[in-house]
């Protein structure tokens, strides 16, 4: 049950916002811009980091929705979603991918936590600074938008049907259309 008065037919952000649709604004252009804008890392690429960081946050409704978006733009790959929350060294991406999802796991622990050589590490398999820069700033949003979601018990649905149709909306509308909200 949330800890304020929202309405429980909005799951996870969704009724947060609407509860103070003020701050909401801001929270959906940055996601807007950081995970759809444009970018030489794809979408999926982006919501496969803050599926990640959700996931390493404990967060369900955000590493639910986030993968689900994920494995959309991936042609229903989820096995590969689920890969990258489990293990991703392992996984079927590049080393540049594994090597940012390393920079955005120690954001999540703590942003001083990423170091030089990580840095240099991203770099050696083709990271530019951009994507560095949008690795931290992608996993620290998504810090904040898990705490958002869990610190005020905000409804999480169980079933993945929901996810996996909320996330072809959110392919489809983006972050600001009033149909593609989180």
């Amino acid at each position: 049950m949330p800890h304020i008065p929202i309405a429980e037919d909005l799951p996870g952000p969704r009724g947060l916002m609407i509860f103070r649709p003020e701050t909401a604004k801001a929270l959906n252009e940055l996601a807007e811009i950081l995970l759809r804008g444009p970018s030489t890392l794809t979408q999926a690429e982006r919501e496969l980091i803050g599926t990640f960081v959700s996931s390493e946050n404990d967060c369900q409704y955000c590493q639910s929705i986030h993968g689900a978006l994920a494995a959309h733009l991936l042609n229903g790959n989820e096995a590969l979603v689920n890969q990258v929350k489990c293990d991703f060294s392992s996984a079927q991406i590049s080393d540049k991918m594994k090597a940012l999802l390393v920079i955005a796991g120690k954001v999540q622990q703590g942003g001083k936590n990423v170091t030089a050589e990580d840095v240099e590490r991203a770099r050696s398999f083709g990271a530019t600074d951009l994507e560095i820069h949008d690795t931290v700033l992608i996993a620290a949003n998504f810090c904040m938008m898990n705490r958002y979601v869990d610190g005020l018990a905000a409804w999480t649905p169980l079933d993945p049907d929901f996810y996996r149709q909320r996330a072809a909306m959110l392919a489809e509308h983006g972050y600001l259309g009033s149909a593609g909200r989180r």
